[in-house]
């Protein structure tokens, strides 16, 4: 186990980063990571294949909004991309040019009346603000000015496009609050669905509303001084007794992404009981960590030195994802948003909630 963020570092060619996703989506392709034994090569489309009459798969229902805003402070251009809403309704935020910001500043948008009173600065360019716009008049605001908050590995030149704003969106989406798509999520469409409840499988979403942070390099060597930014979730009592009456009856938990995994891990005691959640979660899972709720992983293929891909190490063993990207980049798969993804199982669940195998 290794506490240097060099150590989760890995070549990946620039010509594997997608560009767009794969059409129609189910046909990316999948890794397959056993626990042990040869990796497979599958495609998404394979999935139901591999679940069984009883397992739970786990979806992130969170809704992307247009979280990127170009805002004036008189003549000086602010960059501004939207993180969280805070309970008295007003926004963290991740500021460009942020030492230009001053506490009672107030920022205007081209195009709209409506604006933005700087309440709080943070070190590292983040701030709190309050937009004159609330509910169903600040969604609007959004719609008129905002733009989707793409990954800057996914280039657009001119900006998102058109196309953009149905592929980075996916099937479960119905809580508006994310900056960045649960990505894992994007591979489904009805006709998979479909060929997953065919199997027997049940099927359930929880909400994370994944932040602006989630796009933030981990600028720390020693990777246990890193801190994690905070992303609101939501368990509701009836998903919670779900999926611990699917744990008692032996069935296995699915999480589709590592959004959905990161909040069933927060919101699960050390028995493995999930408990209902209403809260903001800021979990770090990294090598060494005890997972205690998810039993298997879809996910995509994640960026070097990368908190997501110390989860999935942490997940699925260090030298066993080693191997699966190094297998990837040999064999060509595309990676990060719209890219393809694979399937892991836990390498160390908590044995006395597991009745099911890993296979």
């Amino acid at each position: 186990m290794s506490d240097r963020t060099e150590d989760f570092d890995f070549h990946l060619p620039e010509t594997l980063i997608a560009q767009e996703p794969a059409r129609p989506r189910e046909a990316a392709r999948l890794l397959d990571v056993p626990a042990h034994g040869p990796l497979i090569d599958r495609h998404v489309r394979d999935l139901p294949e591999l679940l069984k009459a009883g397992d739970l798969l786990v979806a992130n229902d969170t809704a992307v909004i247009r979280a990127q805003l170009h805002a004036l402070r008189g003549e000086a251009h602010i960059g501004i991309t939207l993180d969280r809403i805070l309970p008295d309704t007003s926004w963290h935020v991740l500021v460009r040019n942020a030492r230009r910001l001053k506490v009672g500043d107030t920022l205007t948008f081209t195009g709209s009346p409506h604006t933005a009173t700087v309440l709080a600065r943070e070190d590292g360019g983040g701030a709190v603000l309050r937009f004159s716009a609330e509910g169903a008049a600040f969604d609007a605001f959004l719609q008129d000015v905002g733009a989707l908050a793409l990954p800057p590995y996914i280039h657009r030149p001119h900006g998102p496009t058109a196309q953009d704003t149905k592929d980075y969106a996916t099937i479960f989406a119905e809580h508006k609050g994310a900056v960045a798509a649960p990505t894992a999520g994007l591979h489904f469409t009805p006709t998979l669905l479909e060929a997953v409840d065919a199997t027997g499988a049940e099927r359930c979403t929880l909400t994370l509303h994944v932040g602006a942070g989630t796009f933030l390099p981990v600028r720390e060597n020693d990777i246990s001084k890193h801190h994690m930014h905070a992303e609101r979730g939501v368990i509701t009592p009836e998903t919670a007794a779900r999926i611990n009456a699917v744990r008692k009856a032996g069935g296995r938990i699915i999480a589709v992404g590592t959004t959905s995994l990161r909040l069933l891990e927060s919101a699960a005691d050390e028995n493995g009981i999930v408990h209902p959640f209403d809260d903001v979660t800021s979990i770090f899972i990294r090598p060494g960590y005890r997972f205690r709720a998810v039993d298997l992983l879809l996910t995509n293929f994640h960026l070097p030195r990368s908190t997501l891909f110390m989860l999935v190490c942490a997940f699925a063993g260090e030298e066993r994802m080693r191997a699966a990207y190094a297998h990837a980049v040999q064999t060509g798969y595309r990676f990060y948003s719209y890219g393809d993804a694979c399937l892991l199982r836990c390498a160390s669940p908590l044995e006395a909630h597991r009745t099911g195998d890993t296979a």
